[in-house]
Parts: structure tokens; sequence; C-alpha cells
């Protein structure tokens, strides 16, 4: 289950992305996307500091996207402000760890029974975009699906 922080700044992006080269009030983000003011400054300064918009100082000051909607993955989006997505910490791509309670991980009923879901998964979060989202176009998302 993804976090309220994650939910939230994926509603923050897709409104900061409907307007493209245009500055947003925070205060206009907030209302249009009813996430609480006060959490919203934190989860823009995250995106802010991991590169995905800019803010403006200013009377005509405000958040916009910093990179394109088509460069941005729900999975990227989702490891930067929930950290690692994986079910369990030995088949995580970026913050594997060994289980403690594994015996054989090369044996491990849970591990393979994981391990293909995620997978899927983990293609899926990788190959949407904010662009795709966007569109509201499914047909990358089922290509993904043919693919494996």
């Amino acid at each position: 289950m993804i976090s309220q922080k994650a939910k939230y700044a994926f509603k923050a992006l897709i409104h900061l992305a409907t307007y493209p080269g245009q500055t947003v009030q925070i205060d206009d983000i907030a209302r249009a996307t009813g996430v609480p003011r006060k959490f919203l400054e934190h989860i823009l300064l995250d995106l802010k500091g991991h590169g995905l918009i800019t803010s403006r100082r200013g009377r005509s000051g405000g958040y916009a996207m910093l990179r394109p909607p088509a460069e941005i993955t729900v999975g990227a989006v989702l490891r930067l402000i929930d950290g690692p997505i994986a079910p369990l910490a030995c088949i995580s791509v970026n913050a594997y760890r060994r289980c403690d309670d594994c015996l054989d991980e090369a044996a491990c009923a849970v591990r393979h029974l994981f391990t293909d879901v995620y997978s899927v998964i983990l293609q899926v979060m990788d190959a949407t975009t904010l662009a795709v989202v966007l569109r509201g176009d499914a047909t990358r998302i089922k290509h993904v699906f043919s693919v494996v």
C-alpha cells in the first residue's frame, strides 16, 4: 500500500503537469487536489529537492514541472517518496537485504512466490509515466503485460 504522502505527491505532480510551462501557486494546488497545504509544502520541497519540479518566488511565483511528464515514472516517484517498494527485502532491486529468518534463499518458497509478481508490478510502475497517466493511455500498460 502506498503512503498518504505518496498519494498526495502524485496528485500534486499530476496537477502541475496539466499546466506545462506555467507556475501554479501552492494554494491553488492544495485547493484543486484536496491536499492539506502544510503537508503539501513538505511534499513539494521533496519533489523540488529531487529535481522533478521547480519553484519561483514573487507575485507570479509558485511551482512548475522541471522535468517533462514523459520522463517521470510512477516507480521513480514512489521510491522517492516511500523508499523501497519491494514486498520483501530479498527481492528488492535497490535495497536488497537477505532476510534474517531465511535458511536458503534459492529454496525459499515465500521468495519465489513474490518474485514473479513483484517483477510484473515493477515493470508496470517503471513503464508508466505521468504522461501516460495524463493521457489516460492504458495501451502502454497493456504492452508491458504482453511482454511478461
